[in-house]
């Protein structure tokens, strides 16, 4: 991944109002203000000591100390000094009691005439494991904060080593070495590969990653009794549709056991995120995504509460991880007793598991015969584990070099560090692409995107870097396709749009603006500008290009080049006159489209399709009206399906179901891959089913303007269409002019693309072949009739009245998932 998304977590040094009760008194506190020359004492009664007090902690051949009087954004007072080491620099730590210990360390790169902090590169190691490996700080505005948690084993000295890199040189602005209770890491877990157990949790070394209050506000590090900060999960989850926010008064949560008094503050399990009913589809799953690291085994720790149930035992719900199911029919009451009784779930995450270093979990309600439409997660907390070279960061050990993994260490506890190196090459490998001209995509090493912060505060908060680069090694995209595609400079598309004005734009997306300009001689094309600053939008564009290279049918939008220059993500395709499927219609301006051209669009859509399925095994994935394009001619439209950024390639031979987080849109979802994450062929055929009933009414697959029942129109045409009434929301538009065998078989090939489970549906191919067919009877009865049918009449569609008018306004874009 080219951009590394930094999750900001609020790290408040002033109190909130959300008061902890539980306390906790450490054996060991060490709060350092490296550099300083007094004491900084923070909102809450922590002191920060200059650690020149501390003078014999600290080995180093040079005492080199800076500090500024103020920022240029606001900080605690300890970030605004700091400790340089030029040399091999040592803090020694006394240990009054071995056991689990937190290790934070805090960077700000403060401005100093003598020493540049941004041009600090250097490694820190605990003992003999790796903490950081060639870290380095990049934005002289942010703070950021390592977190690590390590079992101390020693009852003597624990050392916090610094390493300048060559020419280079290390810093430090705060460091704090805390004791933490011995209950914070139980030493059995479950593990998702294999399933089962995973037993030696206490032998590994942790860093935190994510810390996040589900459904409630930020609890800053002064309300928790252990000093950690739970920001919200505004980033991180995906559709606030499909959740809702509830709490309790953190009075009102108990716990099972007290040493769990410490695992998280009550104030945590008592909000959550809880499945929404707000018209919407009981099986849906509340999702939040979060990019990780590269080939690391991971501990997430899931945080459960039920106070959302009035008696026992009506809450049971999944928890998903990846596609897999983590947790099954979980039934709190059953786990906890009663409740409101505070619950914590520990999983191991296999670095395999995570290809595409993104973790998706979810949470979703057992189905219907269970009886169970409720869902909900209090909190979350990840944690990347050491790998089996002792080191959380990369395959470098405590020397500086890398080391071999030999087999006899593959043992149970080891699962999770195995990968290491084929994680490594499995990322190497996901970001060669085959473009058609060698490309430098980016600005530098280690590039950095800031994610949205929840201000619930004036104060400034530290970020937790989560780095998806490999190392420092910039990345290079390729392609040897140079005859299907043009490798276009910045300045020639600048020039082309005339520097993206305005006026030139033709339409707008998730992705980006689109701008119809000419090119060269003359030639029309759409420029497709993507937002660099957009994570997602990265993924789409190297998606889309890698697509669009191996395709190339009438009946999909051609590539006719690209530009990624620095950190641009411009796609330039072919320009179709027509627009959208969908603005014609329910657009607005639009002219009536007869039955027979809606037939030939359907038809040309489906040829894309199976084209896509049967000549190049692609899964589209997004197959909607809007992505729907129609070139016009003299009147005549022919179908081109569009962005192909959520695109897959299909199951290999031998699998039925590529497993992948669901990406879609809302009205659309196939309900099998939306349960299971399990996305096959036959998902497209579901989304064309909705398509084929959207072209027969005339309305938006997903309108949550409607009544409950309406909302969704694959359930709503079906329902209708069982009940004979389909005539009730048919485009008025075609009453009297659809031939009625044309009619049966246009509605019976969707509602088998419909069907409830993938192996039911037709392929491609077959639905070419039916729409074919409808066309041809179609055509047949206007041909003897001169104009038009003069009624429709079909088993199970019922009469269409003659005098029925409606009109259908203007609808908002679905929602995309």
């Amino acid at each position: 991944m080219v951009i590394s998304v930094i999750l900001f977590l609020a790290f408040l040094v002033g109190p909130t109002s959300v008061a902890s009760s539980d306390t906790f008194s450490p054996h060991d506190e060490y709060l350092l203000d490296c550099g300083a020359t007094a004491i900084a004492t923070l909102a809450g009664g922590r002191k920060f000591k200059p650690d020149q007090l501390m003078g014999s902690f600290l080995s180093s051949k040079q005492d080199i100390k800076i500090s500024v009087p103020f920022a240029d954004v606001p900080l605690p007072i300890y970030l605004l000094s700091a400790r340089i080491f030029v040399e091999e620099s040592v803090y020694s730590f006394p240990i009054k009691r071995s056991g689990w210990h937190w290790v934070r360390l805090h960077f700000y790169p403060i401005k100093n005439p003598k020493f540049n902090l941004q041009d600090a590169e250097f490694a820190v190691s605990a003992d003999n494991l790796v903490l950081l490996h060639s870290f380095n700080v990049h934005n002289n505005s942010q703070w950021i904060l390592k977190e690590f948690l390590v079992n101390v084993t020693t009852t003597k000295d624990f050392s916090l080593k610094f390493s300048p890199m060559k020419n280079r040189m290390a810093f430090v602005n705060a460091i704090e070495l805390v004791s933490a209770p011995n209950s914070i890491i139980t030493d059995v877990g479950s593990s998702l590969d294999p399933v089962g157990n995973f037993s030696g949790l206490e032998s590994f070394s942790y860093q935190t990653l994510f810390r996040v209050n589900v459904g409630g506000p930020l609890i800053s590090s002064q309300s928790d009794p252990l000093g950690r900060t739970w920001t919200t999960e505004e980033a991180f989850i995906r559709d606030k549709l499909f959740a809702k926010s509830v709490s309790v008064s953190p009075s009102a949560v108990t716990y099972s056991k007290e040493e769990y008094e410490l695992i998280a503050p009550r104030s945590l399990y008592a909000s959550a995120s809880q499945t929404a009913d707000y018209r919407t589809n009981s099986m849906f799953n509340i999702t939040w995504n979060f990019d990780m690291e590269l080939a690391f085994g991971y501990l997430i720790r899931v945080h459960f509460c039920d106070i959302v149930s009035h008696s026992l035992h009506e809450l049971l719900f999944n928890v998903y991880i990846n596609g897999k199911t983590a947790i099954s029919a979980l039934d709190l009451s059953t786990e906890t007793g009663n409740l409101s009784v505070a619950f914590f779930k520990d999983i191991v995450v296999n670095a395999k598991l995570v290809p595409d270093n993104q973790l998706t979990l979810q949470v979703g309600p057992m189905n219907h015969q269970n009886g169970s439409l409720d869902a909900i997660l209090n909190g979350v907390e990840l944690f990347k584990m050491k790998n089996l070279v002792n080191s959380l960061d990369e395959e470098f050990h405590v020397n500086g070099g890398t080391k071999s993994i030999a087999r006899s260490n593959w043992n149970t506890a080891a699962i999770v560090g195995f990968t290491l190196l084929l994680g490594a090459l499995v990322f190497l490998a996901s970001i060669v692409f085959k473009f058609h001209c060698l490309l430098l995509f980016g600005g530098g090493d280690n590039i950095e995107e800031e994610s949205p912060l929840n201000t619930v505060s004036n104060e400034v908060a530290p970020t937790m870097t989560v780095n998806n680069s490999l190392g420092s090694q910039k990345k290079w995209l390729h392609s040897s396709g140079m005859e299907f595609s043009r490798c276009f400079s910045f300045s020639e598309l600048q020039k082309a749009t005339n520097n993206f004005d305005e006026k030139l734009k033709i339409g707008e997306g998730g992705f980006g603006s689109v701008y119809g300009v000419e090119i060269d001689d003359g030639t029309k094309v759409a420029v497709k500008r993507g937002n660099p600053m957009i994570e997602q939008g990265i993924h789409e564009f190297k998606n889309e290009i890698e697509t669009l290279c191996k395709i190339w049918h009438k009946n999909l939008l051609r590539l006719i080049g690209f530009c990624a220059e620095n950190l641009e993500m411009i796609l330039v395709l072919e320009f179709v006159s027509g627009g959208t499927l969908r603005d014609h219609l329910y657009g607005k301006n639009m002219p009536t489209m007869t039955w027979k051209q809606r037939l030939e669009i359907c038809i040309g859509a489906a040829n894309g399709l199976d084209y896509l399925h049967r000549g190049t095994g692609i899964i589209h994935r997004d197959v909607k009206t809007s992505n729907i394009l129609l070139d016009e001619t003299n009147g005549s439209f022919t179908a081109k399906i569009s962005d192909f950024g959520f695109s897959k390639n299909a199951p290999i031979i031998g699998k039925s179901h590529v497993t992948t987080v669901v990406k879609g849109s809302a009205g659309y979802l196939d309900p099998d891959y939306f349960r299971t994450e399990k996305l096959t062929l036959m998902s497209d055929v579901y989304s064309f089913g909705v398509v084929l009933f959207e072209v027969l009414c005339s309305r938006p697959a997903f309108d949550g303007k409607l009544p409950e029942e309406q909302i969704k129109l694959a359930d709503w045409a079906l329902q209708c269409k069982r009940k004979g009434l389909l005539h009730d929301i048919i485009d008025p538009v075609l009453v009297g002019v659809i031939d009625p065998e044309s009619m049966k078989i246009f509605v019976e090939t969707a509602e088998e693309c419909l069907a409830e489970h993938g192996v039911k549906r037709p392929t491609m191919t077959k639905v070419v072949w039916q729409l074919e067919k409808a066309l041809q009877l179609q055509g047949k009865t206007e041909e003897e009739s001169g104009t038009s049918v003069a009624a429709i009449a079909s088993p199970g569609v019922g009469t269409v009245p003659t005098t029925s008018t409606s009109t259908n306004p203007p609808v908002s874009q679905p929602d995309e998932i």
